[in-house]
């Protein structure tokens, strides 16, 4: 089943100070399916990021639509939902992973977690099982569970980041450059964890070896900037 079409996507950025628009990511198209892995390279200042984030909505297109296959409201563009679909959206069934860890003070990592399922609804005891197995699934050791997560490591933070987002099964999940810095070895077991969930990804990364597991890729430095390669059976 068809997740996400994305067709003439172009994002710009007008720097007022500056009287300047800067150019991001133009006419990108292409689709996504149930339990496909689609990772979006390119250099910096290609489009990557910017594409995640007009289908997250923290950016606004300037043209271009993304139909989304949502259960909330069937088949809606997100270029023109109003922000109360997309808070739902974003709460229930979209989920972003970016480099960065954003958690509340005096959280432990089992509590942030487990918020991700209390904000939905989630039962305090059910929220607890279902984040340890997470953690658990993603080898965030278990001595760490009941530490304040400003003091681990960045693989640490990131194996957190992976639990936080995913512990709700989001119907599509977006991965903005989250490996960025992390060895090669250490990404590739990641992405297999990942892939392991069976849930449709977006990665956009800089490195090929980011998204050797993809089964298809969007190459924003190549003619044309939306060429789709096949790179699995």
């Amino acid at each position: 089943m068809e997740i996400l079409a994305i067709e003439g996507l172009t994002k710009n950025f007008y720097l007022h100070n500056l009287g300047k628009t800067i150019k991001s990511c133009r006419d990108i198209g292409f689709t996504l399916h149930e339990g496909e892995f689609i990772g979006i390279v390119g250099r910096s200042g290609a489009g990557k990021s910017s594409i995640l984030k007009c289908i997250n909505r923290t950016y606004l297109p300037l043209q271009g639509t993304i139909v989304y296959n949502s259960q909330a409201f069937g088949p809606i563009d997100l270029a023109q939902a109003d922000e109360r679909q997309m808070l739902q959206l974003r709460r229930y069934e979209i989920g972003y992973v970016a480099q960065f860890l954003n958690v509340m003070p005096r959280t432990t990592a089992k509590e942030h977690v487990m918020s991700a399922l209390l904000e939905i609804g989630v039962a305090a005891g059910e929220a607890e099982r279902r984040a340890k197995e997470m953690l658990d699934y993603f080898r965030l050791q278990e001595e760490l569970w009941d530490i304040y997560p400003q003091t681990f490591s960045g693989g640490e933070r990131l194996r957190l980041n992976l639990a936080h987002a995913m512990v709700k099964r989001p119907r599509l999940m977006l991965l903005d450059e989250p490996f960025a810095g992390v060895d090669p070895a250490r990404t590739e077991t990641l992405m297999e964890a990942v892939y392991g969930l069976g849930l449709p990804v977006l990665l956009c990364a800089h490195e090929h070896h980011t998204v050797a597991l993809a089964t298809r890729r969007v190459d924003l430095d190549g003619p044309p900037l939306h060429t789709i390669e096949e790179t699995r059976a």
